[in-house]
């Protein structure tokens, strides 16, 4: 079974056995974004990863806008289960930028990144907002292997939803959403692909917007009733 949830920014309490104790040999948690345990390779952190390498299921992320870029692409790319990823530990796997995979006889899309809210804020000295935004090449990669299933796919999965889907989110908060290149391509793969559910992770909300198109934080969300347990 293939569970999802929110950005977990570093939370150990949000990875415990008990918060994840319905998974079992051979599940899967999907991370949309912000993981956070991948931060500054400090002697607790280490821990903890070793702690995850050893439960029976896999903890899989895409990266959102909150990461230690640097230290992540220090790892090695490899393959797994049909597309390039960055294995943390065996178990702990980063799903990469415009891959697709087959896990639990599903196909998923997966594109990672994101705008920071705090992008205003941050200086020309500060490169880490240069890694948040997918790059043309990666919104390319992705497009490409869609176009080798035709489009279809059985779940996408982001860190931002489409533009239309923030706009809308927004409304409540009368707050105005900046327009990004990244939007507008969520916008037609929208409209354009075929799949069953689509979950991300940057609003910071639990919401099921409609049949196909689910807002994941707190909560963990079964993958085929896209309802959380």
């Amino acid at each position: 079974m293939i569970y999802f949830t929110g950005d977990t920014h570093g939370d150990k309490e949000r990875l415990s056995k008990f918060a994840l104790k319905q998974l079992k040999s051979g599940d899967t948690l999907i991370v949309c974004g912000d993981f956070g345990f991948l931060w500054d390779e400090s002697k607790k952190e280490k821990k903890f990863l070793e702690k995850l390498s050893k439960r029976n299921y896999t903890i899989c992320f895409i990266d959102g806008t909150h990461e230690n870029f640097e230290l992540l692409e220090k790892i090695p790319v490899t393959f797994w289960r049909g597309g390039r990823v960055r294995k943390i530990t065996d178990n702990v796997i980063h799903l990469m930028r415009g891959e697709i995979y087959e896990i639990d006889k599903k196909i998923i899309f997966t594109m990672g990144g994101g705008e920071s809210p705090e992008i205003d804020y941050k200086n020309e000295e500060d490169l880490t907002h240069q890694y948040e935004l997918p790059t043309k090449q990666e919104m390319l990669n992705g497009v490409n292997n869609l176009e080798r299933y035709e489009f279809k796919v059985d779940y996408i999965v982001t860190h931002e939803p489409p533009a239309k889907i923030r706009d809308f989110l927004l409304i409540s908060k009368n707050t105005s959403a900046r327009t990004t290149a990244l939007g507008a391509y969520f916008d037609e793969l929208s409209v354009q692909a075929s799949y069953e559910r689509w979950f991300f992770g940057s609003m910071h909300m639990d919401k099921f917007i409609s049949n196909s198109m689910i807002a994941v934080f707190n909560n963990i969300v079964n993958s085929q009733t896209g309802m959380k347990f």
